[in-house]
């Protein structure tokens, strides 16, 4: 073989590896694969992507939602600076075995995956419903946990408008989508964004299936009893990991009060309100929070 032909093979390899190498690491939400691991007998779903260094970032999905319901932009957006995980807790989406209908379980659960996959230490994204489980999770494994960013939750014991807010969503007749009522204000800037944020979430072909009546029983059970058991900030206090806490202006599901109490009672807490926002703020104002969320993570 000429040294021609040899030189231009080897630059075909090369070019191959780059290429492959690329492509591994522009994985992404709509496009990584479904994997499965188990633990306690649960076989969990999941997707694995970012960077390979850092410390894992798990994401905590709100009530009823599966992976899909993840912005991409903001899940993408955090992946660029750390290895991300996502995951479905016990029976959602193609997770199996039963959904608990109390938060501690659900913890416990997603403690179990964490161990499973290897992981000595994380940091929590909790999202609502996710946010009380990163809570428990974080007072309760202060070994696992570094860092803690709680997204448009709650406080234990500090009420919820669950059943009011997802009633008044599916009573809007002409609105394409409940969850333009149940993140968004009713501003046309909230509105747009909105729209944008449920074009990003559905780009995916293989979505995860939805969550049908008997994972919305238990979940609200849970949301309900947790955000109605008096706790008088006991678990807060007990929070040592430093925590961003991000909320709306006006989330009309978990009070943005809630978020204020959270400040006050964490020892080493930093708060976010977003204006002209609802529940899903940091879908809205997604990338100053990404940008926001990795200063967190980062410093």
């Amino acid at each position: 073989m000429s040294k021609y032909l040899k030189s231009l093979l080897m630059m075909a390899v090369a070019f191959s590896v780059v290429e492959t190498s690329t492509a591994a690491a522009q994985d992404k939400l709509e496009t990584a694969p479904n994997k499965t691991i188990e633990a306690n007998g649960i076989k969990f779903s999941y997707r694995s992507f970012g960077k390979t260094t850092g410390t894992p970032l798990v994401f905590l999905q709100h009530f009823t939602g599966t992976m899909d319901y993840w912005d991409p932009a903001v899940v993408n957006g955090l992946a660029k600076e750390r290895p991300v995980v996502v995951f479905n807790n016990t029976g959602v989406g193609k997770t199996s075995g039963t959904t608990p209908d109390n938060v501690e379980k659900m913890a416990t659960d997603a403690v179990a995956f964490i161990n499973a996959l290897g992981l000595k230490k994380v940091d929590l994204l909790g999202y609502s419903l996710g946010g009380f489980i990163a809570q428990e999770v974080a007072a309760k494994n202060p070994e696992l946990v570094r860092k803690v960013i709680l997204a448009g939750t709650g406080v234990k014991g500090g009420g919820n408008n669950l059943m009011k807010v997802v009633g008044e969503a599916f009573s809007q007749k002409d609105s394409p989508d409940p969850r333009l009522y149940l993140f968004f204000t009713q501003t046309p800037e909230s509105q747009q964004a909105g729209k944008e944020f449920i074009k990003r979430s559905s780009v995916r072909a293989d979505r995860d299936p939805e969550s049908g009546k008997p994972i919305m029983d238990a979940q609200g059970k849970a949301l309900i009893v947790w955000t109605s058991t008096p706790d008088d900030n006991a678990l807060l206090k007990s929070i040592s990991q430093p925590v961003l806490i991000v909320q709306g202006s006006n989330d009309t599901m978990l009070p943005t009060e809630s978020s204020i109490t959270m400040f006050k009672n964490i020892k080493n807490a930093e708060l976010i309100l977003y204006p002209d926002s609802n529940h899903g703020s940091i879908f809205q104002h997604h990338n100053e929070f990404v940008n926001q969320a990795n200063f967190f993570l980062n410093k």
